[in-house]
């Protein structure tokens, strides 16, 4: 089919993607743009699994301190090439997840760097709950991998619902930046500080 000029910008425009990339959304989805938009999202997800088993050795350290200078959190944000680590969506991306960072305040990057014993903990506190209420065994376990996932969601940054649009967790705007940059990116470490806090 022929894809009219102004569909192919219009997406672009919404997306992002290549020219070429647009076209062929288009060409699949019959010209649908919320078809050719979820059509260019899967595509974009294919590509980055491919990309996140590759090394990512170079990138910035990002700083964000919140008006009032009260809290500030540091990121390491890395990827493949100082090519990309300069580029405005890759700086602009490290910007955000500082924010985030600041935000939310996380403690983990993602489920799997949880310590066991805190998993165990967390398990127990939950099943202390319904100690006596007669569910059985399938229910309890099904009651408390769904608590788990919402634990996750409040304490793993790469789980929590991304600042700027809440409908996409920032692992999933971290894997559209793959599929754009073209390069494995990976959130190494963060800290953050807040006046007046504790040291450990």
């Amino acid at each position: 089919m022929t894809v009219d000029p102004k569909l192919i910008k219009e997406l672009r425009e919404i997306t992002g993607a290549g020219i070429l990339e647009c076209k062929k959304a288009l060409e699949e989805s019959g010209g649908d743009i919320e078809k050719a938009k979820q059509y260019l999202k899967e595509r974009g997800v294919a590509i980055a699994a491919k990309k996140m088993t590759r090394q990512a050795r170079e990138g910035i350290i990002e700083a964000y301190i919140h008006t009032g200078s009260k809290v500030g959190a540091m990121v390491e944000l890395n990827c493949e090439t100082d090519f990309v680590a300069r580029t405005d969506l890759f700086r602009n991306l490290a910007h955000d997840i500082a924010m985030q960072v600041v935000a939310f305040n996380p403690l983990y990057i993602k489920p799997e760097d949880i310590p066991p014993e805190v998993i165990e903990a967390k398990k127990a506190e939950i099943l202390s709950e319904y100690k006596g209420s007669g569910k059985s065994q399938e229910e309890l376990e099904k009651i408390v991998e769904k608590r788990l996932e919402e634990y996750y969601r409040e304490v793993c940054l790469l789980r929590q619902p991304f600042l700027r649009d809440e409908n996409s967790t920032v692992e999933e705007v971290i894997t559209q930046a793959i599929a754009k940059l073209g390069e494995n990116v990976v959130v190494r470490r963060f800290v953050r500080f807040e006046l007046g806090e504790p040291l450990e």
